[in-house]
């Protein structure tokens, strides 16, 4: 089997529920606690063994370039005042990891800025990571998705139960479960009503899909929005090749909502350790005054 190297991450978004703090910078370079979004996502897909990053780009989005260019002019006043802890932290993508940025030059969907990545993935198996779901995982979230990937041969999808009042806002999925984390899918539904989904799985961004999905997607006709969805073209490739859902082991954080975002600030805030102590300290007496 073809191993996956190859990471696809979509940040071509405008990023419009953060205005106006997104008005001139990506959403992606928001930061939890000191490091940007974009960061974490990178982060899991080279502890996953990938290395080869593609980054699906559209306008004001050169800040991410920027992020993970050489700073020679930063390194070198780092190195020389002997910061060696900040200068490890400045290099962030390792030698052997490349970076490739390929612009969308339309907004026409997550499915069309996947289909972007295709002269650069080619006939390969391919990760897809969305930088807005930060997951918090002692196992990087795309380390396990590979290993399911190496285990069932298919096109491997991020899951978790979701509130059912919330299934407008995901695709969701139908299908058979095969031991704790796998489920045997059987169908996949962009965005249903309540009354009409499928189950309450839905899916999350982290994908591990085959090159069929290209193929679907170029066939797939734009929504009423006018966009190419993604879940239509696995839903495609599903019915030629199967295809199964991941329960993943870690929390998630939905960094695309204003909440989701602060909580990730909140509980991994609490955890670093310069700020951690002090953190803890500040909401045991703020919820002792508010107890008062």
């Amino acid at each position: 089997m073809i191993k996956v190297t190859k990471a696809v991450f979509p940040v071509a978004g405008m990023g419009t529920r953060f205005l106006p703090a997104t008005k001139a910078s990506p959403k992606e370079m928001l930061p939890v606690v000191d490091k940007p979004l974009i960061q974490y996502a990178v982060e899991e897909a080279v502890a996953a063994g990938l290395t080869q990053l593609i980054f699906i780009t559209g306008r004001n989005k050169r800040a991410i370039e920027d992020h993970f260019d050489k700073a020679y002019e930063l390194e070198t006043e780092l190195e020389a005042r002997g910061r060696t802890a900040l200068l490890a932290q400045v290099n962030i993508v390792p030698n052997h990891v490349s970076c490739t940025y390929i612009r969308q030059t339309e907004a026409l969907g997550l499915g069309h800025a996947v289909l972007c990545a295709r002269p650069v993935v080619g006939n390969e198996p391919f990760a897809v990571i969305l930088a807005d779901d930060l997951i918090d995982a002692g196992v990087p979230v795309l380390r396990q998705m590979v290993e399911a990937f190496e285990h069932e041969c298919c096109s491997v999808v991020a899951v978790q139960e979701i509130d059912r009042h919330d299934t407008g806002s995901y695709g969701i999925i139908a299908g058979k479960p095969e031991g704790e984390r796998i489920i045997r899918l059987e169908r996949i539904v962009e965005k249903p009503k309540p009354q009409d989904a499928p189950s309450n799985l839905g899916v999350i961004g982290r994908y591990i899909l085959t090159p069929a999905v290209f193929e679907e997607l170029e066939r797939v006709k734009p929504g009423v929005s006018g966009e190419i969805q993604l879940t239509d073209g696995i839903a495609a490739a599903l019915a030629r090749e199967g295809a199964v859902g991941y329960r993943f082991e870690g929390i998630r954080y939905d960094c695309g909502s204003k909440l989701g975002y602060l909580k990730a600030n909140i509980m991994l805030g609490l955890r670093h350790p310069e700020i951690g102590e002090g953190l803890a300290r500040f909401l045991k007496d703020k919820e002792s005054n508010q107890d008062a």
